[in-house]
C-alpha cells in the first residue's frame, strides 16, 4: 500500500507502556481506604483493587499520547490506514444518510479497559460502541501473517478497515439490530460483521481510486478474509466445521462481501441485513 505521503491521523492513541490493562500504580492511602471497604462489604479486595485499577486505565484514555512519529512503523502504519479511512468515510458516509465521526484507535499490549469492560488481546483487535473506539494489540499483525498465513501490508490494512466498518455501523444503527448471544450462519452476528467485511471493501475502492494500492494489495485483503473465515478457524481449531456456532462468517461470505465492497464503492450494496442469502 502507498502510504508514503498520507498523513498521520490525530485520533491513535497510546496505551502499550501502561502494561496489563495500562493499569495506573495506586497509593499506599488507596490501597487501604479499599481494605477498610472489604472489611465491611465482605467484597473480595483484589476485585475492589481490579474495578479501580479498571476506571483509572478507562479514564485515561482519552488522554493517552498518539505515538511518536517515526519511532514505531508498525503504528505508524496503522495511524496512516486510519486517516485514509477518515477521508474516506468523511466522503462516504452521505452515501447512508449519515455524518461521519471520527473514532479513536487504541493501541495496547496484552489487556486493555474500555467501555465494553476489560478485554484480552486474545479476542483480537475490537470495536465498542460505548465509547466509539477501537482496540488493537499490534501483535494481532504478526499472529496474522505467521499464525493466519495472510502476511501483507493490505492484510494489516484490511483489518483496521474493519473494525472502522464497525464505527459506521454504530453511526447507522445497524450494530443495534443485533442481540448480544446472535450466532449461526446466518445470524444477526454473522450479517454484522460481513457488513463490516463490506464496508472494507468499499475503503478499500475508495483507496483504490486515490492510487494508494498496490499490484496484489487486494489479495491479500481476500486471503486475510479466507484465513479468519469462522469455517478455516474451526478447521483449524477442532477439525470439523460447525455453522451453528459462526460468529463472524465462512470464509467464502467474508472474501464475497468485502469484494462486493471493492468493486462498486457504493456502501448501499452492503446491506447484508436485507440479503436473503449471504
Amino acid at each position: 500500500m502507498k502510504l508514503s505521503d498520507v498523513r498521520l491521523s490525530s485520533n491513535v492513541s497510546d496505551r502499550r507502556s501502561g502494561g496489563a490493562g495500562g493499569k495506573v500504580a495506586l497509593s499506599g492511602g488507596a490501597v487501604v481506604l479499599v481494605l477498610i471497604v472489604s472489611a465491611v462489604t465482605g467484597i473480595n479486595p483484589m476485585t475492589l483493587l481490579g474495578g479501580l485499577q479498571g476506571d483509572q486505565s478507562a479514564s485515561s484514555a482519552t488522554n493517552a499520547p498518539p505515538p511518536t512519529p517515526g519511532q514505531d512503523p508498525s503504528a505508524d502504519f496503522v495511524s496512516k490506514v486510519l486517516a485514509t479511512t477518515e477521508d474516506a468515510w468523511t466522503e462516504l458516509a452521505p452515501q447512508l444518510g449519515i455524518t461521519y465521526r471520527q473514532p479513536k484507535l487504541v493501541l495496547f499490549r496484552d489487556a486493555v479497559s474500555s467501555a465494553c469492560g476489560q478485554q484480552s488481546s486474545a479476542v483480537g483487535p475490537f470495536y465498542c460502541p460505548g465509547d466509539e473506539q477501537a482496540y488493537l494489540d499490534l501483535t494481532f499483525f504478526d499472529e496474522l501473517s505467521r499464525k493466519f498465513g495472510a502476511p501483507g501490508d493490505f492484510a494489516a490494512a484490511y483489518v483496521v478497515a474493519h473494525e472502522v466498518g464497525h464505527h459506521v455501523q454504530n453511526l447507522t444503527g445497524a450494530n443495534r439490530k443485533v442481540s448480544g448471544n446472535s450466532q449461526g450462519a446466518e445470524s444477526g452476528a454473522v450479517r454484522l460483521e460481513l457488513q463490516a467485511d463490506c464496508y472494507a471493501g468499499v475503503w478499500a475502492h475508495w483507496a483504490e481510486k486515490k492510487g494508494l494500492l498496490e499490484a496484489g494489495d487486494a489479495d491479500e485483503a481476500l486471503r486475510a478474509a479466507n484465513q479468519i473465515g469462522d469455517d478455516t478457524l474451526q478447521k483449524r481449531g477442532r477439525g470439523h466445521v460447525t455453522p451453528d456456532s459462526f460468529t463472524h462468517g465462512s470464509a467464502a461470505q467474508r472474501q464475497r462481501w468485502f469484494t462486493v465492497g471493492l468493486q462498486g464503492g457504493d456502501a448501499r450494496r452492503c446491506d447484508t441485513f436485507s440479503a436473503s442469502s449471504l
